[in-house]
């Protein structure tokens, strides 16, 4: 009795070790950070002159994401910034995407997608979507003929 006693006590505690390190295996697993995909040059390049573009009221734009999240994470409210995400258009011309996530006072998230297209033959960054508009400082026009005969109204 004593013999089938003990190796019931092995076999509990054999299985106890297996479902611990089969946790310890699957929380490594899903913890670890995701590998991103090795970018070109080009692709490198095009991020670079995103995230170190001008921004409203900030050095670079990515100083004006960072300075957001630090301060929603300061008032105590969840923030997220996703990763860059960069995609060739056409030619010399990239799409640069991150989403972020960021909770109301309320409590409800909201989620914004920033889309930036970085011409390298240019050196030129122009905002693609809403979010990033409200980021991205206005080029000076140039061209005298796009400018409006009249003024606005007052």
């Amino acid at each position: 009795m004593t013999s089938l006693r003990s190796f019931g006590t092995h076999i509990i505690h054999y299985a106890v070790v297996a479902v611990l390190l089969l946790g310890g295996l699957y929380y490594v697993w899903t913890s670890l950070p995701s590998t991103a995909p090795s970018r070109t040059t080009q692709e490198v390049e095009a991020l670079a002159l995103v995230q170190h573009h001008p921004a409203i009221g900030f050095p670079s734009i990515l100083d004006a994401m960072n300075e957001h999240v630090r301060s929603m994470k300061e008032r105590g409210q969840g923030v997220r910034l996703g990763e860059w995400r960069v995609k060739q258009v056409e030619g010399h011309i990239y799409e640069i995407r991150v989403q972020l996530r960021d909770q109301s006072v309320r409590g409800q998230w909201f989620e914004r997608e920033f889309i930036w297209h970085a011409h390298l033959d240019l050196k030129k960054v122009n905002a693609a979507s809403l979010p990033a508009d409200g980021v991205t400082p206005k080029a000076p026009d140039s061209d005298p003929q796009s400018t409006p005969p009249f003024p606005p109204p007052s």
